[in-house]
């Protein structure tokens, strides 16, 4: 099967590294390369689903929540596209429903791996080996958000603020 790049750079940094946050950075640009403003595609639904654990691992319970309800509600509706991308949708559901129980119950953190194929599972055997889901995360990954450059993601936020503005007007 061919995979486009990011999806699988997705795979690598959620099961190797446990890098959340770059999962989300490389399916966004690809999103919105390929499916701008459509918030109901499937990328959308792995987005959040990252996002999610990201908010998970750091406690935070409120964005963790509503990133993965957010995410499966998106994902639960393109189970043809997930099966294209090699996941099964119905051990991903019963992952999502129990991530997102143990969330709300106050559960641990524990990181997951996506029910993939057996051509990704090896593909990620050979990127990450086999021990890539017990091997400590560093900090830098872990708070990843609120030690990056935020610039250009301010200045576009305001630019469409501005824009919004202008179009009420």
């Amino acid at each position: 099967m061919n995979y486009p790049k990011e999806y699988l750079d997705y795979l690598i940094h959620f099961h190797c590294d446990r890098d959340y946050f770059e999962c989300h950075e490389v399916l966004e640009e690809y999103w919105k390369k390929t499916d701008p403003g459509n918030r109901d595609s499937v990328w959308v639904g792995l987005i959040q689903v990252a996002v999610g654990f990201y908010h998970f691992r750091r406690q935070n319970r409120t964005g963790a929540a509503r990133m993965m309800q957010k995410g499966w509600a998106n994902l639960k509706h393109h189970k043809r596209s997930l099966q294209e991308l090699g996941i099964d949708p119905s051990r991903l559901q019963k992952i999502m429903e129990q991530t997102i129980e143990n969330i709300i119950s106050g559960e641990r953190y524990i990181s997951i791996r996506l029910p993939v194929s057996n051509e990704l599972k090896q593909m990620l055997q050979a990127k990450c080996g086999e021990s890539s889901s017990n091997q400590r995360v560093p900090a830098s990954i872990i708070h990843r958000h609120s030690r990056r450059d935020r610039t250009e993601v301010i200045r576009e936020r305001e630019k469409a603020l501005l824009m919004r503005k202008k179009q009420k007007d």
